[in-house]
């Protein structure tokens, strides 16, 4: 398999909860990323920005930058203010040499609101013309992507309007295939109910960047039972990494697909826990030894 292996500083600080990890510095992230044996990450709320001082941080410790999440907000916002804020992260990334600008829709979203649950109550387009803005407006800013020389990887996640594997599915339908491709991400599907495996063998062709993370099938019941919030719901632990025997996807079947596929590009480990319960260097670890195993 042509792949990269990379994991996400939310692990170590979390960017939605910057009390997660707060005790976490830069340094110690990038550093604990590298003793791991990752060959790269994507970017945190503590990483600079000053793209001089990043690349010889990174650089010290052979690492890289394979993507950021951005906040879409066209649900919310005008076009041109989704443009004007794309612009600036894409600069960003296109001179970090990164291949993909990642993130999701989070206008509309509850993914951020600790009094919302999850479950009852994620974003939505109602009508149409509400879903043909949102789209059309995908398909520009996939196009400044491409024209940069990077692909836009859209990240389906709980909370938002795009969650289900039938929205993922309307999403990349509706959406140009040359210009925006999709985040996959196992554990978000599983939280959704769906099959992580026959999501990926659905979307394969149009994946750009994965995400693996693991999930706490008990801890899942709970947020359901509780009608817990997304933040809640990661503060209790309902992700985990891959390799973790807390967990419960198939990556064995997962892997097979990415294989069957000719999947090539980045899998990115990134399992949000409270780092105070689960130590992120040795969650980490586990991580990169199961993957390797399967790679």
């Amino acid at each position: 398999m042509k792949v990269s292996l990379g994991i996400a500083p939310i692990n170590w600080t979390n960017d939605d909860m910057p009390e997660l990890g707060a005790e976490n510095t830069f340094e110690q992230c990038i550093s604990e990323m590298a003793l791991a044996g990752f060959e790269g990450c994507e970017v945190g709320n503590k990483f600079p920005r000053d793209t001089s001082v990043l690349k010889k941080a990174l650089a010290l410790r052979n690492l890289r930058i394979c993507n950021q999440w951005h906040s879409y907000e066209l649900t919310t916002k005008s076009l041109a203010e989704n443009v004007a804020a794309f612009r600036q992260t894409l600069s960003f990334l296109k001179t970090m040499g990164a291949p993909v600008i990642g993130g999701g829709e989070t206008g509309n979203s509850c993914q951020g609101r600790v009094d919302v649950p999850v479950f009852s109550g994620k974003g939505m387009l109602a009508t149409n013309a509400e879903w043909k803005s949102f789209t059309s407006g995908m398909n520009e800013l996939g196009k400044i992507a491409a024209d940069s020389g990077l692909k836009l990887a859209f990240h389906h996640h709980m909370g938002t309007c795009i969650q289900s594997a039938e929205e993922t599915e309307r999403f990349l339908n509706d959406t140009h295939p040359d210009h925006v491709f999709l985040n996959y991400d196992c554990g978000h599907f599983y939280f959704a109910g769906e099959d992580p495996v026959a999501c990926l063998g659905r979307f394969a062709g149009r994946t750009a960047h994965v995400h693996l993370k693991d999930i706490r099938p008990g801890v899942l019941e709970s947020v359901r039972r509780e009608s817990m919030s997304f933040l809640d719901a990661v503060r209790k632990g309902v992700f985990t990494v891959p390799g973790d025997l807390e967990g419960c996807i198939d990556f064995k079947g997962l892997f097979s697909v990415l294989r069957q596929s000719g999947y090539s590009g980045w899998l990115v480990v990134e399992a949000e826990q409270d780092p105070a319960l689960a130590n992120p260097l040795t969650y980490a670890q586990m991580a990169k030894k199961f993957l390797d195993g399967l790679i």
